[in-house]
């Protein structure tokens, strides 16, 4: 055999077992489907590092609205959900595309408008009027219209108020939380937040906290395993070992732990 063809095929045969290894390497991580608001507020480069530490096991988060999230685990092209849209979840569970909700932690929705108010929006006695009192005045409103947990939110207080929001007044962004609050803090406008992601928001410009306090702005988020007998290449054992971490003392401590100018954004479900 002339050099050339031993050259060839040691060079081939080398290709081949990096072919095979770099999967067996790459095994190793899980695809985290999850709402916009865990990666806008800065939550997962906070705890996704301590998981990988103590696991080996690396998280891909892919960051939707709580729907398209739901979407992505429903086709299987994630291994895990985490959302915040209770009744969505508990349906998506029911119709077999997940295992079990855990509940992970909380915190709660804040109306942030304009500083000077000019709906009055801040004297109303709950939220739903002061969503009433936003779309009475013809103040704009930034929407996210994403059909995320947070759009869910929005919609059920304009149903509860008997309003449905349509006009030049509104302006739905079909974006994510950071995106639809720097549209905010352009126009002015009103707009329905986290407080996770307005607390770490660094471009709020005229735009401040207007309402807040109601039992109905209460944010509970789930997490579900992927159901892998729908989709048998879900990653079963790494996705409930993340759901087993971060439901664990060590995963609520690492939640807890994580603060913007000295204030706790996310509250542990299991204290």
């Amino acid at each position: 055999m002339s050099c050339y063809h031993r050259s060839a095929l040691f060079g081939l045969a080398s290709g081949l077992a990096l072919l095979t290894a770099v999967p067996a390497a790459a095994q190793n991580f899980i695809t985290v489907a999850s709402t916009t608001s865990t990666e806008n507020s800065g939550l997962f480069d906070h705890i996704l590092p301590i998981f990988t530490d103590e696991t080996g096991i690396e998280v891909r988060v892919v960051s939707q609205g709580t729907g398209q999230a739901l979407e992505t685990g429903r086709r299987g092209d994630a291994d895990v959900v985490f959302v915040h849209a209770r009744a969505q979840e508990d349906e998506f569970v029911a119709d077999g595309y997940g295992v079990q909700r855990f509940d992970v932690m909380y915190n709660d929705f804040v109306i942030v408008g304009p500083d000077d108010d000019p709906a009055d929006a801040g004297a109303a006695d709950d939220a739903a009027a002061a969503m009433a009192a936003i779309a009475d005045s013809g103040a704009s409103f930034a929407s996210r219209g994403d059909d995320s947990g947070t759009h869910v939110a929005e919609m059920n207080l304009w149903s509860a108020a008997g309003i449905e929001p349509e006009g030049d007044w509104y302006l739905s962004t079909g974006s994510g939380m950071g995106a639809t609050l720097n549209t905010a803090a352009q126009a002015p406008a009103y707009a329905l937040a986290d407080r996770g992601t307005w607390l770490s928001f660094q471009n709020r410009g005229p735009l401040e906290i207007v309402f807040e306090g109601d039992s109905v702005l209460f944010n509970p988020y789930g997490i579900i395993l992927v159901d892998p007998e729908r989709h048998p290449y879900v990653k079963a054992d790494e996705g409930q070992a993340f759901i087993d971490w971060i439901v664990s003392d060590a995963g609520q401590a690492a939640i807890a732990s994580y603060t913007v100018g000295g204030e706790q954004l996310f509250f542990p479900a299991h204290d």
